[in-house]
């Protein structure tokens, strides 16, 4: 039988992989988990029907969301993650050895105990001693947090349904409050190429330009995301994401990655001109 996973990106365009096992399947209290296995992208972690990663090219996304800021601030110690439960994002945090803390808030717990599972290379550190687990909304956890992280990763979905929460003011103002006066956030901002997207990506940007003094966009190019593009954003108390860069620094730590370089980072914030012309009419 020819199986074959399709995510719709618009009502007229999808994307669609061929499988060859449909793993896992079921519904958690807050969303549908699918695990796949194909031959071109290896195993593949759906949530309500959207792609969350894939073997082939998860190390784009989370060495982007996790390298740029680990080297701009090279005193980062304190982090919290939000979302981000299948455990990516900590691997790569937990390579850095002055890291001494990592609060990892996740509200689906079905979500962590799937990729333990079939997802081993991605959950492999979530048990780290520097790791802690909190499930639950991270709204309210945020709400109790003040001056106490260096840096806050917004690992959530897209800005629908169970995430819609990740992408308000009153959620970037407790980001704000819960980072030290040197803090930085950052956070995936989806893809700026389809309409509803780009509305989707302007809005959480603007949000955060209004509660930060620093807020800048960059981009990476992952296959199996919405048109291949993708942005986060890089929002700081202090910190310039280019300006104050020193990648004599980074390499010193002599970190293998597979996408992220110092000549990469720069020209990440290099974005094309019609995104640069959207941001500017929301800044």
């Amino acid at each position: 039988m020819d199986l074959w996973f399709s995510e719709k990106h618009t009502p007229d365009v999808k994307l669609s992989i061929r499988i060859k096992r449909h793993l896992y399947s079921q519904q958690s209290d807050y969303q549908q988990i699918d695990v796949f296995e194909s031959d071109e992208f290896g195993r593949i972690l759906t949530l309500d029907g959207n792609i969350m990663l894939t073997e082939r090219d998860e190390f784009i996304y989370d060495e982007m969301i996790t390298h740029v800021p680990m080297a701009v601030h090279t005193g980062i110690k304190n982090i919290l993650v939000i979302g981000a439960g299948d455990g990516g994002v900590v691997k790569e945090l937990t390579r850095y050895d002055r890291v001494t803390h990592i609060d990892l808030v996740e509200m689906d717990p079905m979500v962590i105990d799937v990729c333990r599972e079939y997802l081993p290379q991605n959950a492999c550190r979530l048990d780290d001693e520097r790791v802690h687990v909190h499930f639950g909304n991270s709204l309210k956890y945020l709400r109790r947090c003040t001056d106490r992280y260096d840096l806050i990763i917004v690992d959530s979905n897209d800005p629908y349904g169970p995430a819609e929460g990740f992408f308000t003011r009153e959620f970037y103002g407790s980001c704000y409050n819960a980072l030290r006066a040197d803090g930085i956030l950052v956070n995936q901002q989806g893809s700026p190429f389809y309409r509803e997207d780009m509305t989707a990506m302007l809005r959480s940007h603007k949000r955060i330009a209004e509660t930060f003094p620093i807020s800048r966009v960059y981009q990476a190019h992952i296959p199996t995301y919405a048109a291949g593009y993708w942005l986060f954003g890089f929002a700081s108390k202090k910190w310039h994401p280019i300006d104050d860069f020193h990648p004599e620094d980074w390499k010193k730590l002599e970190l293998s990655t597979k996408y992220y370089t110092p000549r990469l980072h720069v020209g990440s914030f290099y974005l094309p001109a019609f995104l640069e012309e959207c941001l500017r009419d929301v800044e």
